[in-house]
């Protein structure tokens, strides 16, 4: 938590008088009062990537840069004073968009350091796509990493949980994380419980192309009875920006029983060049895939389109509502 330093110049009497005042009316200072700033309530210990560290307990003003956490965040009543405006969902965050008094502090790819630092925050919860900039965040303002992460302990569905119980703790808002993480518990179970065993093809469709997703969504099906066709050996979490060439024969002929589907121009738009289609569109309108079981059956789970853009708890809490609800319905 920042001290306040008052300026030696400072006169006893004023000193008396804002034993009586709140604090922002009290004499001048070399920075700006806590009331200007936002007043944080002692510290709390919390365990992040970078180790045990020490954060302001329900700090006033947070700089929310990891697009994971930004549903916890709204659920925990927080109004963040920066946030990558450009990483914000579609829906839901009108608010937080057109609120000239949250600064935009860019994206992870050309992030606007001038802004978040002119922002002063008390806090800043980097991490995920902000992984890179660590250093630099730090120079700024406290900073942590508590993202999920694909290497964490039990994968990246526990690590989402981690995180809530985490941001609970810093936040003051034990009951409310709780109340998140166990929502994500029980979609979780019923997903098990609803699958199978059942060959499943995770896909990203982009640019009205359909690539294999399994790097990207491949953490959805990790806890699930379900066998991925196709792996995600020899990718990395950004193919979903890639074109590998994935044939649609190729999947005719591996001809499994499920796609589940990350729609990323429903969430971003389109790359610069090519033109935006619906999912849905694309791979109804593929030939190859006229006798595929996943086609006949339609069985076909279409992830919200903003996914891309949250993959945080919330958004594995519907996916895997999403499941359970499909797979039992087929039967």
């Amino acid at each position: 938590m920042r001290s306040v330093r008052f300026r030696k110049s400072v006169v006893v009497t004023s000193t008396v008088l804002c034993a009586g005042l709140v604090l922002s009316a009290c004499g001048k200072s070399d920075e700006k009062s806590d009331s200007a700033k936002g007043k944080s309530q002692g510290e709390v210990s919390i365990t992040t990537a970078k180790g045990e560290l020490k954060v302001p307990l329900k700090p006033a003003r947070v700089a929310a840069l990891d697009n994971t956490s930004f549903l916890t965040l709204k659920a925990f009543g927080v109004k963040p004073v920066a946030v990558p405006k450009g990483l914000l969902p579609n829906e839901g965050f009108e608010d937080w968009k057109n609120d000239s008094s949250i600064k935009d502090v860019g994206t992870h790819r050309e992030p606007k350091f001038e802004a978040l630092n002119a922002s002063e925050p008390d806090l800043i919860i980097g991490g995920y796509r902000f992984t890179d900039h660590h250093d630099k965040l730090t120079k700024i303002g406290k900073t942590i990493d508590v993202a999920p992460t694909d290497e964490a302990k039990d994968g990246y569905v526990a690590a989402l949980k981690t995180q809530t119980t985490t941001l609970g703790k810093v936040f003051g808002q034990e009951a409310k994380a709780k109340e998140i993480v166990d929502a994500l518990t029980k979609a979780e179970q019923d997903a098990v419980k609803s699958t199978k065993g059942e060959k499943v093809f995770l896909a990203v469709a982009s640019a009205g192309k359909v690539d294999n997703g399994a790097s990207r969504i491949g953490r959805l099906t990790q806890p699930l009875n379900l066998k991925n066709v196709l792996s995600a050996e020899g990718e990395d979490s950004t193919s979903v920006h890639n074109d590998s060439g994935l044939a649609p024969e190729t999947i005719a002929k591996l001809n499994p029983d499920w796609m589940i589907v990350l729609d990323r121009d429903a969430a971003v738009g389109a790359k610069e060049g090519t033109e935006a289609v619906a999912a849905k569109k694309i791979i109804e309108g593929m030939e190859a895939w006229d006798k595929t079981t996943f086609r006949t059956k339609g069985q076909v789970v279409y992830l919200d389109n903003d996914f891309y853009l949250t993959e945080g708890i919330q958004a594995y809490t519907d996916a895997f509502g999403q499941v359970a609800t499909a797979f039992n319905a087929a039967g």
